[in-house]
């Protein structure tokens, strides 16, 4: 089990940062070699700007093709970065200028929104208690709009959403959701799912909010999956929640598009709370 590292070393300032990006571009935020990803894009510029390599811990390790307009990550600077000798009265503790030059820095289809000094045992992955994502789709085989095309899915039926919310809400709580995850070696299935709700917004797209404590792979768009074949009226209300008792994995067809997915949030015990935690009451996951 990897185990959070509370604090930064001596000699070294944790910095939270928040950002924003589109991930059509992206082979997800993990590194991996000989692909461009959010990770390797995000870490490249840091030692840059800093001169020295840099690491960085994640809230949620979105897949190829998923966004985010909430995302939150750690970093350990060293306390002294030797100033560049074009710039050499920099100040590189001036936070407002550390996100002004990274996101100069950064593709434009990666944003910084805030840099700050993280709190006393601030942990971006561990620390977490909530991750809040929003799916969208547009249904009915209605025509999308090419620049809602990014973060947008498309399904050719018309969907109930009355239906899609009575078959989602017995699926709050805490539960095993082994049906709705892939497999990951060592990664737990038992979540708590805070929300699960439908809507539709102003441009009649279907609109998905869900929140949990933490989600498996692929359990947000196979859930998604798992209610659109409720809300078209090929299974009824009751089938999500019989299908989560019996603990039989569902076929890797319901698993919908990435590019409908974003992470809009993430939440996190105050100042005051993460200075009382103690490194055994972080949960350790290694799934998110």
């Amino acid at each position: 089990m990897i185990e959070p590292a509370l604090n930064p070393e001596s000699g070294f300032r944790r910095l939270r940062i928040d950002l924003s990006y589109d991930g059509t571009n992206y082979a997800g935020w993990a590194k991996q070699p000989d692909q461009k990803t959010l990770q390797g894009s995000i870490e490249e510029v840091l030692e840059r700007l800093v001169r020295t390599p840099v690491a960085t811990v994640v809230a949620g390790r979105t897949d190829a093709g998923v966004h985010a307009t909430g995302q939150v990550l750690h970093a350990d600077i060293p306390e002294f970065v030797e100033p560049s000798r074009y710039r050499p009265e920099e100040d590189i503790w001036d936070f407002e200028h550390f996100k002004f030059r990274l996101n100069q820095m950064l593709d434009e289809d990666i944003r910084v929104n805030e840099v700050s000094a993280a709190p006393l045992n601030f942990d971006a992955r561990f620390s977490a208690s909530a991750r809040h994502y929003r799916y969208k789709l547009l249904d009915g085989n209605r025509d999308l709009a090419p620049l809602k095309r990014f973060d947008t899915a498309t399904w050719f039926r018309p969907l109930d959403i009355e239906l899609m919310n009575q078959a989602s809400a017995p699926l709050l709580g805490k539960h095993d959701f082994f049906t709705f995850c892939r497999y990951r070696e060592g990664a737990t299935t038992l979540r708590t799912l805070l929300e699960f709700s439908w809507s539709r917004d102003s441009d009649g797209c279907v609109i998905c909010d869900i929140a949990a404590d933490g989600f498996g792979w692929n359990m947000v768009r196979n859930l998604v999956g798992a209610a659109v074949c409720v809300g078209e009226g090929r299974f009824p209300v009751s089938w999500m929640g019989e299908i989560l008792e019996a603990n039989e994995r569902v076929s890797d067809s319901y698993v919908f598009p990435a590019r409908g997915l974003t992470l809009v949030q993430v939440d996190y015990p105050d100042a005051e709370k993460l200075a009382e935690i103690s490194l055994s009451e972080h949960l350790g996951d290694p799934s998110f």
